[in-house]
């Protein structure tokens, strides 16, 4: 197979990590036969530097024409400044609307060996196998945005909207993936205050009559909050907006050990997916090479599975990360002394 894969580093250790998953890529096209081919581009705070716009017209372009995108992290305090005309973050969101990807799936899984690295009980994480449906392209992050004067005091109103098909289109993608698992899937809301939630659970009540077979449960999002905490086994699929999800999938994923460790896969609706590990820029410990390359290389594995239809070979980088894992093989985040390149070496020879 030839592909065209769009690489975005980003800023602090985004370089770091996706240069790792670049090698561990080129051992697969070597070892199964394909022909990867990699185009770099600015995105982020570099590209503010560089460019003047955190995502350049010519960018999305490339982006949009690719079989698929892989992306490092964006941000960091030098481009803190709320009242900037341009920050990276409104890059992301605008290669996200740019390409279409309406969810975002965030796979937890517990590795035995490290259910001591995470600070809950080790009982609470037998048996923790999640994916997180993130609807990626409404909600408060999308809604109209306005400040102004009210009665002498500044005001800032954010709109949270949805349409019915937005809500129907992530939903039903969670129970085609619930249909692979368990068959059980989690909507999460705020039905109990909000209209758009009292929507999207209407939305998610009649998808759920079509799948009789299923199990549906509604569940409010403080109750899933605590539940992830408490009893994250008893989650399958579970399905939310977009602001939740965002807040969701950063919790669940101190189940891991840690954020290094999880991947994610932005889809839609044919166009090429948006693949990134869900941790962020880290700039503390940017260009010290001791980042976990983990998160970025299972998100290569996520974009063999679903936009280049490699499945074999996704299953293959995941067989090999979980070997290091049992065998000890540890960055600095997860209590280990392996520097980054080192980490994926050691993918490597179990690739091969």
């Amino acid at each position: 197979m030839k592909a065209n894969i769009v690489l975005l580093p980003g800023d602090g250790i985004g370089p770091e990590v996706v240069s790792e998953a670049v090698r561990v890529l080129d051992v697969i096209a070597q070892k199964y036969g394909h022909a990867f081919e990699f185009t770099k581009r600015l995105m982020g705070g570099c590209s503010i530097d560089a460019q003047g716009s955190s995502l350049t017209d010519e960018t999305l372009k490339a982006c949009q024409q690719s079989d698929a995108v892989l992306l490092g992290a964006v941000g960091g305090p030098k481009w803190d400044d709320p009242k900037a005309k341009d920050r990276p973050e409104r890059g992301l969101l605008a290669l996200r609307k740019g390409l279409q990807v309406s969810a975002n799936l965030r796979p937890v899984k517990v590795h035995p060996a490290l259910i001591d690295a995470s600070p809950l009980k080790p009982e609470k994480l037998q048996g923790v196998d999640i994916i997180v449906v993130r609807e990626l392209t409404g909600g408060l992050y999308f809604g109209a945005k306005k400040r102004e004067v009210v009665d002498g005091h500044d005001t800032a109103i954010d709109t949270l909207e949805y349409h019915d098909y937005e809500v129907q289109r992530v939903v039903e993608l969670a129970f085609q993936l619930a249909a692979t698992r368990r068959k059980k899937v989690t909507s999460v809301d705020k039905a109990n205050v909000l209209e758009s939630s009292r929507l999207w659970r209407q939305v998610a009540t009649s998808i759920g009559k079509e799948h009789g077979d299923f199990t549906l449960e509604h569940m409010l999002v403080d109750t899933a909050s605590m539940r992830l905490m408490t009893s994250p086994a008893s989650f399958d699929v579970l399905v939310t907006e977009n602001m939740f999800g965002d807040i969701l999938t950063d919790e669940a994923s101190v189940l891991a050990g840690s954020m290094g460790m999880l991947p994610s896969a932005s889809l839609g609706s044919g166009g090429p997916g948006l693949y990134e590990p869900i941790h962020g820029s880290a700039p503390d410990i940017a260009g010290k090479g001791i980042a976990n390359p983990i998160g970025t290389i299972l998100s290569a594995a996520l974009l063999l599975r679903y936009s280049l239809k490699l499945g074999r070979e996704a299953q293959a980088i995941e067989k090999a990360v979980e070997a290091v894992i049992t065998d000890g093989c540890r960055t600095a985040d997860l209590g280990g002394t392996l520097p980054t390149t080192v980490m994926t070496d050691e993918i490597l020879k179990r690739l091969a």
